[in-house]
């Protein structure tokens, strides 16, 4: 019963982390049924994705901190979009007005969603790192990943000799968190796995619905391929790593903070 009861409240507490995704989720599913009047599709959720976020902003969902993470993770999302639909890796077929060389904007807005999901997850579990990495190696780990999304179109993909790193970085790194004040953990390698697998199947939902296409489904849609997952891993790495950083970084500025107001 009591275990039952655990699932029950970390679902709850998952959920409520993971509100931002759903909202995109909703709209594109509701856009693509409805047709909105006055503006193009993309334009409709690109302004849901704004009035969201300054929603959470206001409601206390988020914190200013959270929304200069969430800021980046668009920024850098937005990025990679660009130079994918460039290469096209995939395309957004639709008309809009805040489209930019072909990207419409709210796109940056799902890789922020993520960044949204980890902060709050991390904030309402309570997540603790246990025997993390030295800066050293994450940061030009995270930095390898992210330039292997572009750098593959012109050279070997070394995706497979990063995920080997990422193993062998992350060998003894634990993620702990609390479940309605129990303590739990797992290897973090795992956590990647479980988050990168779960965006995928989102992936598939999302282009169901047609926030994109793949060469592949321009005719019909059809499933996004597994491999896709690999891709989602390494991103949901990158995602984690950074948050994780500035998480570090704030936290080791408070802990300054209060030492020098003691004295």
């Amino acid at each position: 019963m009591r275990a039952i009861k655990q699932l029950v409240h970390f679902g709850w507490e998952q959920a409520l982390s993971c509100l931002f995704p759903v909202v995109i989720f909703a709209s594109l599913a509701i856009t693509q049924v409805i047709s909105l009047p006055f503006l193009p599709r993309y334009d409709w959720l690109l302004i849901i994705c704004l009035l969201m976020q300054w929603w959470m902003l206001r409601a206390g969902l988020e914190t200013r901190d959270e929304l200069k993470v969430i800021t980046l993770f668009h920024l850098i999302g937005l990025a990679l979009e660009l130079f994918k639909v460039h290469m096209g890796s995939w395309s957004y077929p639709e008309e809009g007005y805040s489209k930019v060389l072909g990207v419409p904007l709210y796109s940056g807005f799902m890789y922020a969603s993520v960044a949204s999901y980890l902060c709050q997850a991390w904030r309402r579990l309570k997540v603790e790192l246990i025997k993390w990495p030295p800066f050293w190696a994450v940061v030009p780990l995270a930095a390898g990943i992210y330039l292997n999304f572009f750098t593959h179109h012109f050279w070997i993909d070394v995706r497979f000799w990063l995920a080997g790193l990422v193993i062998i970085v992350f060998w003894k790194s634990w993620v702990s968190y609390k479940v309605n004040g129990t303590l739990y953990r797992m290897p973090i390698a795992l956590s990647f796995v479980l988050i990168g697998f779960f965006i995928w199947i989102a992936e598939n939902i999302a282009t169901f619905f047609g926030a994109w296409e793949y060469p592949n489904q321009t005719e019909a849609w059809s499933l996004v391929h597994l491999g896709k997952v690999s891709s989602w891993l390494l991103l949901v790495i990158v995602s984690f790593l950074i948050v994780a950083s500035l998480k570090l970084v704030k936290g080791k500025d408070a802990v300054r903070a209060t030492t020098s107001q003691s004295f």
